[in-house]
């Protein structure tokens, strides 16, 4: 587990993407509207050391929206700096980016290009360079005003066939303003063929072939809504099988932030998104007020989500309130 607010855990992280290779300028990207800000690193993973707009993270930018008195606030980048991902083929060899779990391993940086809202970044395996990953971020196609997308496409320029290619993709959630204290939401684990692996655990390796685990009970390889309060995040890991010489795999990720859980669940179904995790805080389980952040996939072998955004689930722990206050009620009826 990662010590929040440790400097040491934070300079060791820098240390590690320093060593791998040469290091790359990130970037903060904003959304049309103004309300919604990503911080990419050259690797494509988020938590750039930008964080001038940022107010609850640490001199870094990872997902951030702006609170209603104006202030940008963070999402995955005020304690551990760990949102990242990774790619691995034949059950052998990988590559991935994560600031603090594991810093840039094995990826050497094609290029990468940004403007104000878009960023593209591509990367090769230094150990297999036929092997790409392409992560482009942009506003996305409906809902901008709370979501990006980042469309990834893992190609085989190699001069044989890939198994078992795999993609992680994980973050911690530390949603404001009870930042280290949410609640964390995992939707459509049931209905997508492609994920293979899937829990709480944001401080867990990006590394396609590490072994990981849940940090809550209850949320490994299964939907659950309002899981917390905790310091957890989400973790997928998804096994697009064969590429063959030339071939290539592409799918959608989606970061966003919306004012409420009804305007989140709004955006998620707009989008046609088949997977996602929602961060809220403490005090947002019911309404996900002031902010609920969106972790979402497609083109990873589900089903378009269609949530109900008038229906507003109940955290776990005033759901299972409401089981006991109903047994009571039931007794009392009984005795009566």
């Amino acid at each position: 587990m990662f010590q929040k607010k440790s400097l040491l855990a934070t300079l060791i992280a820098g240390a590690l993407v320093i060593a791998s290779g040469v290091a790359h300028a990130g970037a903060t990207i904003i959304n049309p509207a103004g309300t919604v800000a990503l911080g990419i690193n050259a690797e494509g993973h988020l938590n750039t050391a930008d964080g001038s707009i940022t107010q609850n993270s640490n001199g870094y930018t990872g997902l951030a929206t702006k609170f209603a008195d104006g202030s940008w606030r963070d999402a995955t980048a005020p304690g551990c700096l760990c949102e990242g991902w990774g790619v691995s083929a034949n059950n052998s060899i990988f590559g991935s980016a994560n600031v603090a779990a594991g810093g840039v391993q094995n990826l050497t940086v094609s290029s990468f290009t940004t403007t104000a809202s878009t960023a593209t970044s591509i990367v090769t395996l230094t150990s297999l360079p036929g092997l790409s990953v392409t992560q482009a971020y942009a506003p996305a196609d409906n809902a901008s005003s709370v979501l990006f997308k980042n469309v990834v496409t893992i190609k085989n320029n190699t001069d044989s066939t890939l198994n078992d290619v795999k993609y992680v993709r994980v973050m911690d959630w530390d949603v404001p303003p009870t930042e280290f204290s949410e609640y964390v939401t995992i939707k459509g684990t049931g209905t997508t063929s492609l994920l293979e692996y899937s829990h709480d655990d944001g401080f867990a390796s990006s590394n396609p072939l590490a072994s990981t685990s849940p940090i809550m009970p209850g949320t490994l390889n299964v939907d659950f809504t309002d899981v917390g309060v905790a310091d957890h995040g989400a973790y997928f890991r998804f096994n697009f099988g064969t590429l063959e010489q030339g071939e290539s795999y592409s799918f959608t990720i989606f970061y966003g932030a919306a004012t409420s859980e009804a305007d989140a669940l709004s955006a998620i179904g707009a989008e046609g998104i088949e997977l996602y995790s929602l961060g809220q805080s403490m005090d947002g389980a019911v309404t996900g007020s002031p902010a609920t952040f969106i972790f979402g996939f497609k083109g990873v072998g589900g089903v378009a989500i269609e949530p109900n955004p008038t229906v507003v689930p109940e955290p776990a722990s005033l759901a299972l309130l409401g089981v006991a206050l109903a047994g009571f009620a039931v007794s009392r009826r009984r005795r009566a």
